[in-house]
């Protein structure tokens, strides 16, 4: 069984930042393809802002269309998840093997699901201390290790090291620093 995985960073995101993440995932899982895509640049953080912004839809379909996964992984992280599921919507087709996963962002509108599974997360600190930037009940939730304020915690979900030290001032610099990708929404290897 072939897993496919695309990853859309959120407000800021850089290239170099969707290196790093993409760089852990594949030494964590050598059974799954990964791709990873960028904020885009001069772009707001809402969700028209970021689906207006991002310019290689085209691409990304193409890249899903042509991985012939059985299984597919769509998934926004922050403000990414509007390009998630904007992305989502725009693959044709039956959507039973494709899970759109919402990484403490925004979640999608009953259109733009087309029957794909939905996970929507957020994260807190060890004995629920802190909550993620998005966080809100019946979302799965991820407990962080080194983390328990609003930013850092909204970083533990694409980044396992996450720690208190990013914070809403810094978290362009430090929010993959040191990066382990976070897999918490991706099934355990067989």
């Amino acid at each position: 069984m072939s897993i496919y995985v695309v990853f859309f960073g959120g407000y800021h995101a850089s290239q170099t930042d969707m290196d790093v993440w993409k760089a852990s995932a594949e030494k964590q899982r050598d059974d799954v393809t990964f791709d990873a895509f960028p904020y885009p640049d001069g772009v707001g953080a809402g969700d028209s802002d970021a689906v207006n912004g991002f310019k290689q839809f085209d691409e990304v379909i193409k890249k899903i269309e042509d991985s012939g996964a059985d299984t597919l992984f769509i998934v926004g992280h922050s403000s990414g998840c509007a390009i998630a599921n904007e992305v989502n919507s725009r693959v044709k087709g039956d959507h039973k093997n494709i899970t759109l996963v919402d990484l403490d962002g925004f979640a999608p509108s009953a259109h733009k699901i087309k029957k794909s599974s939905v996970e929507a997360w957020s994260a807190e600190g060890d004995g629920g201390r802190g909550h993620s930037l998005n966080w809100a009940k019946g979302k799965k939730m991820y407990t962080a290790a080194n983390a328990t304020q609003p930013w850092s915690l909204h970083f533990s979900l694409v980044n396992t090291a996450a720690t208190d030290a990013i914070t809403k001032e810094n978290y362009k610099n430090k929010g993959y620093a040191g990066c382990l990708a976070n897999l918490a929404w991706l099934p355990k290897k067989k």
